[in-house]
Parts: structure tokens; sequence; C-alpha cells
């Protein structure tokens, strides 16, 4: 008895996939790469004034404008380092870590689930210590930093785009609605977030600002 073979067209092979190995969007690496150097550069000034305070108890750094917007105030406090060092240091170090991953994402990466929950778990801490930092900043040394605004927005927005990636993925497990509103509306916790902590901000200094 003859047998015949059915060839199978190599598109409808498909190949076997798990928790986080669909491809990555580009736009993810691009945010991861643009807030990773974001980070990496408010933490590079904020180091560099570091080192010239100590140096010098009156350098004035750049971003003093006046008594709220004061980063002088800010380095020199206790809270600026938190673990017995700069606290800009473990910038440095986190958002280069975050850099290449956006990087090696452009250049064709793909990791696995493991990895995008060790990421989601850095970005997570990373936005926590931000928001002790910011509570700190705007009713303990009644000071604001520029430099240190622009981290914590980049931290919060490559935590938030990590975490609609992650549950988009079925990395993080999720219920379908949730998994639907992080596909349809990723942009709306970052921008929530961001504006809760310009309302703190604005209200914190309300007085000063209307002035």
């Amino acid at each position: 008895m003859a047998t015949h073979t059915v060839d199978v067209p190599r598109q409808q092979v498909r190949p076997r996939s798990g928790p986080g190995a669909a491809p990555t969007p580009t736009a993810l690496a691009w945010l991861l790469v643009v807030t990773g150097v974001a980070g990496l550069l408010a933490s590079w000034v904020i180091t560099l004034d570091k080192f010239l305070l100590l140096e010098d108890p009156d350098f004035k750094p750049a971003c003093s404008l006046n008594p709220v917007v004061s980063c002088g105030s800010v380095m020199q406090s206790e809270q600026a380092a938190a673990f017995g060092f700069p606290n800009p240091m473990l910038g440095l170090a986190g958002y280069a870590v975050v850099v290449c991953v956006g990087a090696g994402l452009l250049s064709g990466a793909r990791y696995r689930g493991w990895f995008w929950l060790g990421l989601n778990a850095g970005t997570l801490f990373g936005t926590g210590f931000c928001a002790w930092l910011m509570v700190q900043s705007l009713y303990e040394i009644n000071a604001l930093c520029l430099w240190c605004c622009l981290a914590w927005v980049a931290t919060l927005l490559m935590f938030w785009a990590v975490t609609a990636h992650n549950v988009r993925t079925g990395v993080l497990p999720a219920p379908g609605p949730l998994r639907t509103f992080f596909t349809d509306f990723a942009w709306a916790p970052p921008a929530l977030h961001v504006g809760v902590i310009g309302m703190l901000v604005l209200t914190r200094w309300w007085e000063f600002w209307t002035s």
C-alpha cells in the first residue's frame, strides 16, 4: 500500500514557548534604555555634586535654585546615605543594568521568565525606595532635588512597564480582565503615579509656588 506524506508549510509550525518567551515589544526596550539613561544621568550628577560638597561644604549645586528647589539640602541630609554610602551609587549600578537589558532586547535578546521576575522585583524595590525618599524630601528635609525627581519618574516608569509586560505575557499570573487592562491601558498606572507625585509636590509648597 502506498503511503502519502503531507508537507506542512514552515509558517504553520509553531515553536514551543513558555511564559515570557513571546517577542518583547520594541517600545518596551526603548523605554528601558531611555529611563535607564535618565536615571544614570541623575545618579552621576548627584554623585559628583555629593563629592564636591564633601570637599567644600560651601559648594552650591547648580540645581539649588531657591529654598524649596535645593539639591544641596537634600544631598547633605542623613537620608541621602540611607545604607551608609551615597544613595546615587545604587543608581549608578541599577540604572546601568536596566540600560543593558534594554539594549539587549533591541539587539534581539530574549530573556526567560525568571529574569523578568527578577527585573520586576528590582524595579519594585527601586520604586519603593524612591517613594520613601520622596516622603523624606517633602516632609522631613523640606527641600526638593530636581535630579532626584528625574530618578523617581524614571524608576516608576520602568517598574510599570515591566509589570505590564509580565502580566501580558503570563510571567505574572493574572486574571483575564487584568491582562486586558495592562494590554489596553498600560499607560494609566504610571500616569496616575506621576500625577500623584506632582500633586503632592504642588500642595506641599502651595504658598511658595503661588506667591
